[in-house]
């Protein structure tokens, strides 16, 4: 079902800061920014020198998903992603085993990835990305 792990999601509450640390203090290499307007959302993903990637994520107003987060939990790993190769069949086998889905469908993602999350009640608080490259 699961091609592997592809990132862990970092919330932030800047994200230019976010990134000077993970680059210059952490040596990881920028691999580009992206704003998700319909997300509320601006991300940056950097390599850690592997196939995993960190996605730093910062929200672009108080009503957004991540700033909830950060309102609550503060700064810190708000999720990981792991890669599936025909998401929509994965979602239907997990609501066929009863998980609790944020997304019933996939919706665009950064890079133009088609992703959908696995809600934190059904995986021991922790929000799962299923992600499917294009």
């Amino acid at each position: 079902m699961f091609a592997g792990m592809d990132h862990v999601g970092v919330a932030v509450k800047n994200l230019d800061e976010a990134i000077s640390v993970y680059r210059d203090v952490l040596g990881f290499k920028p691999l580009g920014v992206h704003v998700l307007t319909e997300r509320k959302v601006r991300v940056a993903f950097l390599s850690t020198g592997g196939e995993t990637q960190i996605e730093l994520l910062e929200p672009l107003g108080s009503d957004s998903p991540v700033a909830k987060f950060l309102e609550s939990r503060g700064e810190g790993i708000h999720h990981f992603a792991v890669e599936v190769d025909d998401i929509e069949a994965v979602l239907a086998e997990l609501k066929r085993k009863g998980v609790v889905l944020v997304d019933d469908k996939p919706r665009e993602g950064a890079e133009g990835k088609k992703i959908a999350f696995v809600h934190p009640k059904s995986t021991h608080g922790v929000l799962l990305e299923l992600m499917e490259k294009p």
